[in-house]
């Protein structure tokens, strides 16, 4: 009887336990912290996460969003201060209502009626800023004059909140800016409201991002903010991120083999390993002050990197060793000259091109690697930066402020016939060609940035055209800049780069 009562209280205790793991166990949703339906819906909703595309797909009902109350089903987490919230959105198939909405909700609280700001895409492609100043009121709205967006993004800053839209491929565009109080501490997330009672509608959320921006009195190059270590598929869109640190990572380059992407950190060069996911730091000797100015040779057997040597009073001075590293790297640029910032391999391996502070100001150089000996490429009253072979080997790309603002320029490898590629208000800057000649990708500040600036933690855009010329499109709204991209990034297969976004 005694064993009998023990192995029942047993047997209840483990049972107990058992309970409460499963209790707290919770489903991967990614971003987010959990999801329920808001408001009394008749049919309940759904969240899931699919971790391999990092995709969002939410299930929902409920009557409207409109008026004194809400019904709707909501993926959330809890957020503090300012935030960026960013994704593509798209409604699953025909739907049974024009007026289903989908998009970014900010509640103060998680009932019905709470006060909040809604950044919504209708069903019917109508796209607006909704938003309930006090508990109960009557809905509000600031309706965009672009339809059926792609992308919706919804910022704060204080207490003003701005909806951003875009056709995938196009520049954001900002619809509206509202002041609204609404608590430091809410509730945000992606939500679907059918707009019908007994209808339950479906949504995917891709390429989805909270993002902490910089505070205001954020110093440069002293205060970092954290880095999304990415990739995206230049054909799809589709962005996948690799690994989140706390510190800075930037300017990560692919290495030919396919295999593994190098990035900086404070100096030290690391390495990511695409298929075991380990980070591993890369010997460079004596070079711990590296700047994200590092770059392979074509065939991939050499590695450039820009050193600050404390032999050259710290100037940023470049040497070249193997890609799998080395304790003695070999200098190129000689002592005494003042700062040279890496971005190229010629083909051949036999010359370096680089970005050079030479008579006061900054132009374009070469080095050959073997006598030490520079060329002077350009010489204009603006900026040139960003030099980078084509793998052709008849041209160099560059970024330059000769015409104003940052445009991209495309040179002969003697520095002749220089011509320009991009021609609007963006500032572009750092042009990197794919393997297989057809496309340039490079970064677009905002006309705000000054052209010859390129900063930490600003709104910016990848884009890419044809290597010959033509109308670039948008492939990745981010949050970044310096170090984002400052490398050549592509992969191998031409259909994939790697770059850094920011968030605290």
């Amino acid at each position: 009887m005694k064993t009998l009562a023990l192995d029942i209280v047993l047997y209840t205790f483990f049972t107990l336990i058992l309970g409460i793991q499963a209790l707290g166990q919770k489903p991967d949703l990614g971003l987010f912290e959990n999801h329920l339906d808001i408001g009394p819906v008749k049919s309940a909703g759904h969240a899931s996460y699919e971790p391999v595309k990092q995709e969002y797909t939410i299930k929902g009902s409920g009557t409207n969003m409109w008026f004194g109350s809400d019904e709707l089903h909501l993926l959330w987490k809890s957020m503090q201060g300012d935030f960026i919230l960013r994704a593509e959105v798209n409604f699953q198939g025909e739907g049974e209502d024009p007026h289903r909405k989908a998009g970014w909700i900010v509640r103060s609280k998680l009932d019905g009626s709470s006060p909040h700001v809604n950044a919504s895409l209708h069903g019917d492609g109508l796209t607006s800023l909704q938003y309930r100043k006090v508990h109960g009121a009557d809905t509000e709205e600031i309706q965009s004059e672009q339809n059926a967006p792609d992308v919706i993004q919804l910022e704060r800053r204080g207490s003003s909140y701005m909806m951003s839209t875009a056709h995938f491929g196009e520049p954001l565009e900002a619809v509206t800016q509202l002041e609204m109080e609404l608590p430091r501490e809410v509730f945000v997330g992606l939500y679907v409201c059918s707009h019908n009672a007994d209808v339950i509608e479906e949504a995917v959320f891709k390429n989805v991002r909270i993002i902490k921006p910089a505070p205001a009195d954020l110093v440069p190059y002293q205060t970092y903010l954290g880095s999304n270590l990415e990739i995206l598929n230049v054909e799809t869109g589709q962005r996948n991120v690799l690994t989140y640190s706390t510190h800075s990572l930037q300017a990560p380059n692919w290495t030919t083999d396919g295999e593994t992407l190098i990035y900086n950190s404070h100096g030290i060069l690391y390495t990511y390993d695409l298929t075991s996911h380990q980070i591993a730091p890369l010997n460079t000797g004596f070079a711990d002050r590296n700047n994200n100015d590092h770059v392979l040779s074509f065939d991939g057997s050499q590695l450039a990197i820009s050193h600050h040597s404390e032999e050259n009073d710290g100037a940023s001075t470049i040497y070249i060793l193997p890609t799998s590293g080395s304790d003695h790297p070999v200098q190129v640029t000689r002592n005494g000259m003042p700062p040279s910032y890496l971005h190229g391999w010629s083909v051949d391996s036999k010359d370096l091109v680089f970005t050079g502070n030479r008579n006061g100001k900054y132009d374009i150089y070469k080095v050959n690697i073997e006598t030490r000996e520079e060329t002077q490429l350009t010489d204009t009253e603006g900026l040139d930066d960003g030099p980078e072979y084509g793998p052709e080997g008849k041209y160099i790309y560059f970024n330059s402020t000769r015409t104003g603002t940052m445009q991209l320029w495309r040179m002969n490898v003697d520095g002749s016939d220089p011509t320009q590629l991009t021609f609007d208000e963006y500032n572009d800057w750092f042009p990197h060609i794919s393997p297989d000649n057809r496309w340039i990708v490079f970064i677009s500040y905002l006309p705000e940035v000054e052209p010859a600036d390129h900063p930490f933690y600003k709104h910016v855009m990848l884009r890419m055209m044809p290597v010959d010329g033509g109308e670039p499109r948008v492939i990745g709204y981010l949050y970044g800049g310096q170090g984002s991209i400052n490398v050549p990034s592509w992969a191998p297969d031409s259909k994939h780069i790697a770059f850094v976004s920011n968030s605290d």
